[in-house]
């Protein structure tokens, strides 16, 4: 799936929870000085600002599908190689990297055990390949709350449960099934504050992702359903979301 939306409104959708959620996982991921690493799905750079921060720029690389977040990137981290492609389909030669991660990115993958073998293809022998998604699952993710809202005014509605990475154990099996060893989980939780209800569901109208998409797709009185059922759920603010994600890294 590639995100066909200015960088802003996807930060400012998701952005608020991935900046802290790229601090949580690096930390995990215990990185080391020396290490190149390639961020896949970057995004517009949560993860690759902080691992150009800790690594150096020169050391990363990173791909994604969407033109609007590679340009944002470009302007960001000027120093940083920026190159638009897909997971599947990675432009660069076999163990090219010390590090190959994706953030947030398999449940939206077309393919995503093909996905996950490039990763694994473009790291070295003893290097790392590092996942996360938010568990949909067990509604920890930033927009279950949202998501279930919209489940109960259109009960087709895709609440991202079903996606790959959304399960227990998902991230682990994917890395496994890839060829990977010594394959270690965790979860990782961060929390962002709305000051009022008016600021926790403005993002949702931006049409960012699944769940915006499908929220600008309703008719004006489905969505103000929604919008009121949403209120009942969050009350008037401040509103305090705490999300989990899933994580799994293992080695090529």
């Amino acid at each position: 799936m590639s995100f066909n939306v200015a960088a802003t409104a996807y930060d400012r959708f998701m952005g608020r929870f991935s900046r802290p959620l790229s601090v949580a996982f690096a930390d995990w991921l215990g990185l080391a000085q020396g290490w190149t690493a390639l961020d896949v799905g970057c995004g517009p750079g949560a993860l690759t600002e902080v691992l150009a921060g800790r690594l150096g720029a020169a050391s990363v690389s990173a791909v994604d599908p969407s033109e609007p977040f590679v340009a944002a990137i470009r302007e960001r981290l000027p120093a940083v190689s920026v190159v638009r492609a897909s997971a599947e389909h990675l432009p660069f030669g076999d163990e090219a990297f010390d590090l190959a991660v994706a953030q947030l990115v398999v449940h939206f993958l077309t393919d995503p055990p093909g996905g996950v073998a490039e990763l694994r293809r473009v790291t070295r022998s003893g290097g790392t390949v590092a996942l996360n998604v938010w568990d949909f699952e067990g509604r920890r993710a930033p927009q279950s709350v949202f998501l279930g809202a919209l489940k109960s005014v259109v009960g087709d509605a895709d609440d991202e449960a079903d996606r790959a990475g959304a399960r227990h154990g998902d991230l682990a099996a994917l890395l496994r099934d890839s060829g990977c060893r010594r394959i270690e989980q965790t979860e990782l939780a961060v929390t962002i504050s709305s000051p009022t209800f008016a600021d926790w569901w403005e993002p949702y109208t931006l049409g960012v992702g699944p769940a915006g998409a499908q929220l600008l797709a309703l008719d004006p009185e489905r969505r103000r359903l929604v919008h009121d059922r949403c209120r009942e759920l969050v009350g008037s603010g401040p509103v305090h979301t705490t999300a989990t994600a899933w994580a799994a890294k293992g080695i090529r």
